[in-house]
């Protein structure tokens, strides 16, 4: 009887965190280790899948992987810990993914993490209170602004010059200089444009053994509108394009790096490679 009551009292809390686009954040992440810091834990991470706030036509997939990246990296941190973490991708209703996350795993107790008020809808639909109320379990809320986060932020969009050596070396050199975060997109040349994850794979591939931090996924093959869903998925301090010569580029001819920079109000660093000088062009007239 003793002894079941010691394997009982070591028996970690399961934890639900439920987070979206805070869901990396250092404040977060420092609340779960004081947590863990007063006794052991497994966490489920709740992520629900957001839509745009612009008037763009949504593209799901890449919504969806937007936030299986971030859900993935702050699994990927929680396990450096020595956290014991799984998540899941669900509803982009919070207060629906929480039940359906407590149904489905049960919890001891759940840490939210938002926007500051009013920028957080969450907040603005009093979703903790509505959580705690329905639950009844303890319910921690963490503010998050991801514009105080030590870690600098970088989109990347590039196609088929993702692996060129000139995006490379940049990337590289902004790592050696202070701490990034690198989330890189790769809009498709086209529907049938089946080597683009290939492209992307063996990118994320050399830059993850040269030491960044760095996640990405293929999206739709508008490269603007794949900009700004992405903008509203992940936070960005800076946006790089990479494009073919401009003789050769359709991004150029359309103005791309133009309109990114003026719609997003970021900066726009343009990175030009031409990979007929190592190998045939994929396709004319791709950027």
């Amino acid at each position: 009887m003793e002894a079941s009551r010691d394997k009982s009292a070591q028996e970690p809390a399961h934890v639900l965190v439920v987070a979206n686009e805070t869901v990396g954040g250092q404040k977060l992440i420092d609340a779960i280790e004081r947590r863990a810091a007063r006794g052991p834990i497994r966490c489920t991470v709740v992520c629900p899948q957001n839509t745009p706030k612009r008037g763009f036509v949504v593209y799901d997939d890449s919504a969806r992987s937007a936030a299986r990246v971030r859900l993935e990296l702050t699994l990927d941190r929680l396990r450096e810990m020595g956290i014991e973490a799984r998540g899941e991708v669900m509803d982009p209703d919070p207060y629906l993914a929480t039940q359906d996350a407590i149904r489905e795993w049960g919890a001891d107790e759940i840490i939210v993490s938002t926007y500051v008020y009013p920028r957080s809808g969450w907040l603005r639909r009093d979703f903790v209170e509505r959580i705690q109320k329905w639950s009844g379990l303890p319910v921690e809320h963490v503010v998050v602004d991801l514009r105080e986060e030590p870690v600098k932020n970088v989109l990347v969009v590039a196609s088929q010059t993702v692996g060129g050596r000139p995006l490379i070396e940049a990337l590289e050199r902004r790592a050696s200089s202070s701490p990034h975060r690198f989330t890189v997109i790769v809009p498709p040349t086209s529907t049938e444009d089946e080597d683009a994850q290939t492209r992307l794979d063996a990118t994320l591939d050399e830059l993850r053994r040269a030491g960044l931090q760095v996640t990405g996924y293929v999206t739709e093959p508008d490269p603007f509108r794949s900009v700004m869903n992405t903008l509203s998925h992940h936070p960005a301090d800076e946006i790089i394009i990479s494009t073919l010569p401009s003789q050769k580029s359709r991004w150029m001819r359309g103005d791309l790096i133009g309109k990114v920079r003026k719609a997003s109000g970021r900066p726009v660093e343009h990175v030009v490679f031409d990979p007929a000088a190592d190998r045939e062009p994929a396709g004319a007239g791709a950027a």
